[in-house]
């Protein structure tokens, strides 16, 4: 072999892996890149740029974080100013938040994190954004994971505990109650440490079935639960945030 062709072999061999992770060295430039759009604010740019390190290295060992890293993109996309498809809403005489978000499929929460609003007064004439969102769950028993979906895009996916020896039903569920800092059994009070749904609790139309949080965060992840679908505190939070009453939640083996 001559030395011309064992230096085209070393540089092909070189760029196609980078500190052991198996990414090209332009993904590592591609990460580079998002994540200082990500800080900058500029989120569809993080959102195309961790999208493309994936669709170019997706069996990479670090690919994980970078999905994780795409669903933070997309959960903080959904909320900014640059949402794409957010629709403008002016406030009319006797509507409030609750109508509002009512009519347009989404949560409170969301009308005011959209809106920067830190309380629920508007004022008639205001001009309200109003995301253009249609979520939906799936739950993968097997994986121990949810996946929260946008119409068919994959928003973002979490780790979560679901029930000992496959309890947790399978089937399609709408979510039809939503509480925050939830009691447990009508005892055990909101934030105690005894309490294991811990800060949020979205019910489905299975009665004593549903998601929420958690006062056992090293569990997430295993199946241990009695049958609901657990999360770490921040995660179901977020949900909570998100999925309006009437979310379908799909549950699989």
């Amino acid at each position: 072999m001559n030395l011309k062709r064992k230096t085209i072999i070393a540089v092909g061999i070189g760029a196609a892996f980078w500190a052991g992770t198996g990414w090209a060295i332009d993904a590592k430039d591609l990460l580079a890149r998002a994540d200082a759009a990500m800080a900058q604010g500029s989120y569809a740019e993080a959102k195309q740029l961790y999208q493309q390190i994936l669709q170019e290295a997706p069996q990479a060992q670090s690919a994980a974080a970078v999905q994780q890293k795409l669903g933070e993109a997309n959960i903080k996309l959904i909320l900014s100013p640059a949402a794409p498809g957010a629709s403008a809403h002016k406030v009319q005489s006797g509507e409030s938040l609750s109508k509002i978000a009512r009519k347009s499929g989404t949560t409170i929460e969301l009308l005011k994190a959209a809106n920067g609003l830190t309380g629920d007064m508007i004022r008639v004439g205001q001009t309200l954004r109003v995301p253009d969102v249609h979520f939906s769950v799936l739950v993968d028993k097997s994986q121990n994971t949810l996946t929260l979906k946008n119409g068919e895009e994959v928003t973002k996916v979490y780790r979560c505990s679901t029930g000992r020896e496959g309890i947790t039903p399978v089937g399609e569920f709408k979510i039809v109650s939503r509480m925050v800092d939830p009691v447990w059994k009508g005892i055990v009070p909101p934030r105690d440490p005894n309490n294991p749904l811990g800060t949020r609790w979205l019910g489905f139309d299975l009665p004593q079935y549903g998601i929420h949080g958690t006062n056992e965060p090293d569990t997430i992840g295993q199946p241990v639960t009695h049958g609901c679908v657990r999360l770490l505190n921040s995660d179901v939070e977020e949900l909570y945030l998100l999925l309006p009453e009437g979310t379908r939640v799909t549950i699989m083996e």
